[in-house]
């Protein structure tokens, strides 16, 4: 056992005497929650917009004090006449138009209906959508503010309540996707990479001689990893709650059992890793393209899986770090306890377990 720590030791003294590795093990956790909690969002705000009011009466003046005064667009100019519109979106620093009709109060307050005409530039379909929907609501709020609200026989109201996000804050589905993507940066692609660097340089064979056995040197050189994990996971909830807010309303001690549980899963897919490749290159590049991206495209980090095709929606289910922003998602959103994520605990459980079976019979077939 003693001689088990000392190598644990060892492995520590060499990822901290290498700057660059840990450089890129601490500053990228700070990057990417700076990224996507700030730069990387769905919501929209101060978007520019053009304005062309062909009534400059008070309504059509209100209703564009209005708009500008939600805090989502911000006019940046007026145009003259229609033949600017199209040179103005061309220019593309505007995102819509919006164009009021001449009489538009006159035909308001006679005609009780009046045109308001909104142009958005769908280069962008998913952003001209939101901007198309953050009008409307906007327009129709400024009309229930004159007129109030008309009372029919018999009507519909519906109550709208956002729950657990209320504010819909996008950082809070960013936060558990970065720490899912860290984490699995750090457990797999890190693991792998040392353990073939081993092999490369020719010093596993020297490893393999010494008293320590095979299993023995492969948990020597993951658990250092394993503290890194927990580290950077500590560092990503405090950067989450302290700098956006992002609650944690379940248990913390639960929630840190589960980044462990996927820590190893993810060691796990590194060790597989290493023991199929005999070259460092070749390790970052199955990491990436058989982990990372799946992590990014097939996690519903960034895309929804609802919105893909079937046969996508069914891999995805191989992919661990689905699994584990389910479970990130119900315990720092919804606090959720062990009963409600047991399902996808138990399948993260079964993946670990299956892939920590089969890397070190890997291992053991290669190295023995």
């Amino acid at each position: 056992m003693r001689e088990f720590f000392v190598f644990v030791r060892k492995e520590c003294y060499h990822i901290f005497r290498d700057r660059r590795t840990l450089l890129i093990l601490f500053g990228m956790p700070v990057v990417l929650i700076v990224l996507f909690g700030f730069a990387i969002t769905n919501e929209i705000r101060n978007v520019k917009i053009a304005v062309l009011d062909e009534s400059r009466d008070t309504y059509s003046r209100r209703l564009v004090d209005r708009i500008t005064a939600s805090g989502y667009f911000a006019v940046s100019t007026y145009l003259s006449s229609e033949a600017a519109i199209e040179r103005e979106f061309r220019r593309g620093e505007v995102k819509m138009v919006v164009v009021i009709p001449a009489r538009f109060g006159h035909d308001f307050n006679h005609g009780r209906k009046a045109p308001v005409q909104l142009l958005t530039d769908a280069s962008d379909p998913n952003t001209g959508t939101t901007l198309i929907n953050y009008a409307n609501a906007i327009i129709l709020a400024y009309q229930e503010e004159i007129t109030g609200k008309v009372k029919l026989p018999l009507t519909i109201a519906p109550e709208v309540r956002m729950i657990y996000n209320p504010s819909l804050k996008s950082v809070f589905l960013f936060v558990p996707g970065v720490m899912t993507l860290i984490l699995m940066l750090v457990s797999a692609m890190m693991t792998s990479i040392t353990i073939t660097r081993e092999k490369e340089l020719g010093t596993m064979e020297i490893l393999l001689v010494s008293p320590l056995r095979p299993l023995t040197i492969i948990a020597g050189k993951v658990i250092p990893y394993i503290a890194l994990s927990f580290i950077i996971a500590l560092s990503i909830l405090a950067m989450g709650f302290w700098i956006f807010g992002m609650p944690v309303k379940g248990s913390l001690v639960l929630l840190l059992l589960e980044c462990l549980l996927f820590c190893l899963a993810a060691l796990s897919l590194g060790i597989l890793i290493s023991s199929v490749t005999s070259s460092q290159q070749t390790a970052m590049m199955i990491s990436m393209m058989g982990l990372l991206l799946p992590t990014i495209l097939l996690s519903g980090f960034v895309f929804p899986l609802e919105s893909m095709p079937k046969p996508l929606q069914l891999f995805a289910n191989i992919v661990p770090a689905k699994w584990f922003i389910i479970i990130l998602k119900d315990i720092m959103l919804k606090g959720a306890g062990l009963r409600q994520v047991l399902v996808p605990t138990a399948i993260l459980g079964g993946m670990t377990l299956f892939f920590l079976l089969i890397s070190v019979r890997k291992f053991k077939t290669r190295l023995s």
